[in-house]
């Protein structure tokens, strides 16, 4: 073999590394985007029947400047057509705006096709840890309402389809109102 035919040859195997690198991994792409858009993510929405609640705690010897808790029933929508099991949920809550507390809840909750769902979420707020929320808890002290948003991850498991992750996304928004002083 001349010099000729072993660059020409070593030229067509960097080509083909070229091609097996670039071209294969996005068709692999591709195909996972398809599988992507066959799953869609679980909608949330407040319960209509069940309204988010506000609950001011009083200072305890493990919260020595008292807190709040939040309870937010939220529907949960499987818009698929097929079932599968809501793993997790990592959350935000937002007042006025705020951060305010998180949450991680590992829910193992089937959903079948097209199923919803109410699931309560309780969430505490501390605070010492949110000196930014006085005008909010005031808000709410006064029985106005408090906007909220939560924002967060979810995680499903659809059997064979994988198991995505879908997020950071806002998951519900609205409206808190006082219900008693524990």
């Amino acid at each position: 073999m001349n010099g000729m035919g072993f660059a020409a040859g070593k030229a067509f195997r960097a080509r083909a590394l070229w091609i097996a690198l670039t071209v294969v991994p996005l068709a692999g792409c591709g195909a996972l985007g398809s599988l992507g858009a066959l799953v869609q993510p679980p909608r949330f929405q407040q319960a209509g029947d069940r309204p988010a609640e506000l609950r001011f705690n009083a200072p305890s010897l493990s919260n020595p400047l008292g807190g709040a808790g939040v309870t937010l029933w939220l529907e949960v929508i499987n818009p698929n057509p097929f079932g599968f099991t809501l793993s997790t949920l990592d959350a935000t809550l937002l007042l006025e705006g705020t951060r305010a507390a998180t949450g991680s809840f590992p829910l193992g909750l089937p959903l079948d096709a097209g199923q919803t769902t109410a699931v309560p979420l309780d969430l505490s707020i501390s605070f010492a840890d949110v000196p930014g929320l006085a005008g909010a808890l005031r808000q709410a002290a006064a029985g106005r309402a408090v906007a909220y948003r939560m924002d967060g991850t979810v995680g499903i498991d659809a059997g064979r389809l994988g198991q995505p992750t879908f997020g950071p996304m806002m998951l519900v928004s609205g409206e808190l109102r006082v219900n008693a002083v524990r």
